[in-house]
């Protein structure tokens, strides 16, 4: 688990990783930028010693891409963001082929590290991809590794911001998901299940003010039907700058398009 945040009660909120998959959804301004940071800044320690690695995807190159030097593996190329995610499906499929009929319990190793891949804005390789064959690989692999990684050490942790159908068809596949601003009522249960709203999940009640609003959510855990209101730690570029002088890889593998430039990254004020 990773603590990223506070709790309604004052106490930290750890969010679990290892062992499920993780669906972020919220407006533009919600403050998923803050979950996804505070994934990266919490894990750092552990790439750093060999034991994890963070693959991303950036879409937009407008969040992840100001710390791109911290992750093992960067796209932003439409076509090279599938390509990462199939060259994580067959890293899978070779890890479960060697852990057959040994090992059932996957623990990070140097030579079995946790993979943890993080894609910004999922939308954009699935509902919005305008190549067919594009998006046909994309959600078959993002299937392939959401039901079949986290007993082999993988962990896909995925960001959107419309989770209707339409747009996320894979949203039963993340045992784990969080809720921050809505839009309507009626998108909470779409994010969190039926009836996670009538419990509690007043997503879309959260305020747009970013000073109040921004990092808010409600978090359904596998398991547990009842949603808990929590608050992500807000990570501002100052912050990713130092992550990035202590932990920044200049030999990173980037599957990025050469185009690709670095920008402004931060979540909430």
């Amino acid at each position: 688990m990773v603590e990223i945040g506070t709790c309604e009660d004052s106490e930290p909120w750890r969010l679990r990783l290892h062992g499920t998959h993780v669906l972020v959804a919220g407006v533009t301004g919600s403050g998923k930028g803050s979950v996804l940071w505070g994934v990266v800044r919490r894990l750092l320690p552990a790439v750093s010693e060999g034991l994890v690695q963070i693959w991303a995807l950036d879409p937009k190159r407008m969040e992840l891409s100001f710390g791109a030097s911290l992750f093992t593996k960067y796209a932003s190329d439409p076509a090279r963001m599938v390509n990462l995610l199939e060259e994580a499906v067959e890293q899978m499929q070779e890890r479960a082929l060697s852990f057959a009929g040994r090992l059932r319990v996957h623990t990070p190793t140097l030579a079995s590290p946790f993979i943890v891949i993080l894609a910004d804005e999922l939308a954009f390789l699935t509902a919005y991809q305008p190549d067919r064959d594009l998006r046909r690989r994309a959600e078959a692999a993002i299937a392939t590794l959401t039901s079949q990684g986290r007993s082999v050490g993988f962990c896909f942790v995925g960001a959107i911001q419309d989770p209707r159908k339409e747009v996320m068809n894979l949203r039963n596949l993340f045992p784990d998901r969080i809720a921050l601003r809505m839009d309507e009522a009626t998108q909470v249960d779409m994010v969190l299940g039926n009836g996670a709203r009538d419990r509690g999940a007043y997503a879309d009640l959260i305020s747009p003010d970013p000073t109040t609003g921004a990092g808010v959510d409600y978090v359904r855990n596998e398991g547990s039907p009842t949603p808990l209101r929590v608050r992500a730690a807000y990570v501002s570029d100052t912050e990713i700058e130092a992550l990035v002088a202590q932990y920044g890889n200049d030999s990173i593998y980037t599957v990025s398009s050469p185009l690709d430039t670095g920008s402004e990254g931060g979540s909430h004020p």
